[in-house]
């Protein structure tokens, strides 16, 4: 008897540490758009560690509610701080941890990198 393996969905979460001002969401949402547009039909959500009611587990369930079983949460963060390497590595493992089927990877932060250098570059050159 052969064993049926169920197909893998790949989802995506941009997770943003979040903030009081209203604004930040809005910003998500335009990223949101901008990456959407990038990927075509993959499912794509958004988070935020702090400060908002659509948080790191809302954002993962409504991936998973879309189909999702691998999901790549991508920090909207430039440095390794502490969120990066223990709260969401522990938010994650707590989601994860009754949810065998489910696959949840933390990606790399948006660091040094030459094309945040070159919208610097932008951002001076405009003043």
């Amino acid at each position: 008897m052969e064993r049926e393996t169920k197909a893998k969905t790949e989802g995506v979460l941009l997770l943003a540490h979040g903030s009081r001002v209203a604004e930040t969401e809005e910003t998500m949402g335009a990223i949101k758009t901008y990456v959407s547009q990038e990927l075509g039909g993959v499912p794509l959500e958004i988070g935020f560690l702090q400060f908002s009611k659509t948080d790191l587990r809302h954002g993962l369930e409504a991936l998973i509610r879309q189909g999702a079983t691998q999901i790549k949460v991508i920090p909207y963060f430039l440095f390794n701080g502490v969120h990066i390497r223990e709260d969401i590595p522990a938010e994650i493992a707590a989601f994860a941890k009754d949810r065998p089927d489910i696959t949840v990877t933390l990606g790399a932060t948006l660091g040094a990198d030459p094309a945040l250098a070159k919208l610097l570059v932008q951002r001076i050159k405009a003043l």
